[in-house]
């Protein structure tokens, strides 16, 4: 039973009873945990305005009688989230270039421009309410992104020519796909690097050119590449090997505590007004620039070899304006 069908469910339990129910019979009738029940009630009074009371004991729920008649779900209603994930959808197809799916595309963004409108939003009348920029990211060529998706659904390895920009050099290597990663509005294929004996990340736009296999494509278990490609932060790092603990001036601290580094970072408001905030790393090179985005409204306070880095490119900076 989806998240949809439950509130619907609970909505006709506690319409057609007019005494409290108990947590128990809800939870048994919508096959759920205590945990989840919660979280529907609260979404069920707090978001859509349902007239849901607790009995005075705590053990059941009931809705207010004088205002329950008044009161009916919504046809469909979408979560912010939801609703960003539309409006970003509805970008994307609104730049692809005209193929064999245009007339299947344009019937997907019809549909969702449909489901904007149905918020009260009016978008197909005032689409230019919306811009979405998209300035970071890098293009890659259609025939190469086709080639990869290939070969990655159909389990095949690659052999690629790769220009790694921190060595400025151009490398062959044969590889087994294991995922496409979008990060940063760029794509990244995290592969089983077959000369490297390990698994790697490859920026799609750095592909100087490849061709598929026929030799199978080597299988690595998805645990084993979450704790290799996403523990740490960044796109390059590797497994996490140590934590950084930055501390951010009082100024800056209202854009750092509301960013996201890592999903498993730590932030802490301190006494007065700084933050502090801990993270996950491996290797410090893309660490250290997001660091240094922050100037000198940011202090790395440990592991000491990640503070000595960040000095050194900040005395490099610093040394390139003396006169």
């Amino acid at each position: 039973m989806s998240r949809r069908e439950r509130l619907y469910h609970l909505h006709d339990i506690l319409r057609q009873r007019r005494t409290p129910v108990s947590r128990q019979v809800l939870m048994e009738e919508l096959g759920c945990s205590q945990a989840t029940l919660y979280r529907l009630i609260a979404e069920l009074r707090d978001r859509l305005g349902a007239p849901l009371e607790q009995a005075e004991d705590g053990r059941g729920f009931y809705y207010d009688r004088s205002l329950a008649g008044h009161f009916e779900l919504p046809g469909l209603w979408i979560s912010p989230e939801e609703l960003q994930a539309l409006l970003i959808a509805r970008h994307v197809l609104g730049t692809v270039q005209p193929g064999l799916l245009e007339g299947e595309l344009l019937g997907v963004q019809e549909r969702i421009n449909q489901l904007l409108d149905q918020q009260g939003l009016d978008f197909s009348a005032q689409p230019e309410r919306i811009h979405i920029r998209k300035d970071a990211g890098r293009p890659v060529p259609g025939a190469l992104f086709e080639d990869v998706l290939g070969a990655l659904f159909g389990r095949q390895r690659l052999r690629i020519e790769y220009h790694g920009r921190r060595r400025d050099d151009v490398s062959s290597r044969e590889v087994s796909p294991q995922r496409l990663t979008s990060y940063r509005d760029r794509w990244y294929l995290d592969a089983w690097c077959h000369r490297a004996e390990g698994l790697r990340s490859f920026s799609l736009e750095r592909i100087r050119s490849l061709k598929r296999l026929e030799e199978p494509a080597r299988e690595v278990d998805p645990d084993v590449i979450g704790r290799q490609l996403d523990a740490a932060f960044g796109i390059f790092s590797g497994p996490a090997e140590h934590r950084a603990a930055l501390r951010f001036s009082p100024e800056a601290a209202r854009w750092a505590a509301e960013e996201m580094w890592h999903p498993d970072q730590r932030g802490a408001w301190q006494s007065d007004g700084s933050y502090e905030l801990e993270l996950p790393f491996g290797q410090d090179r893309e660490l250290q620039m997001e660091i240094l985005r922050y100037g000198d409204d940011v202090e790395v306070l440990a592991p000491d070899f990640l503070r000595s880095a960040v000095q050194r490119a900040l005395a490099s900076a610093l040394a390139q304006y003396r006169d």
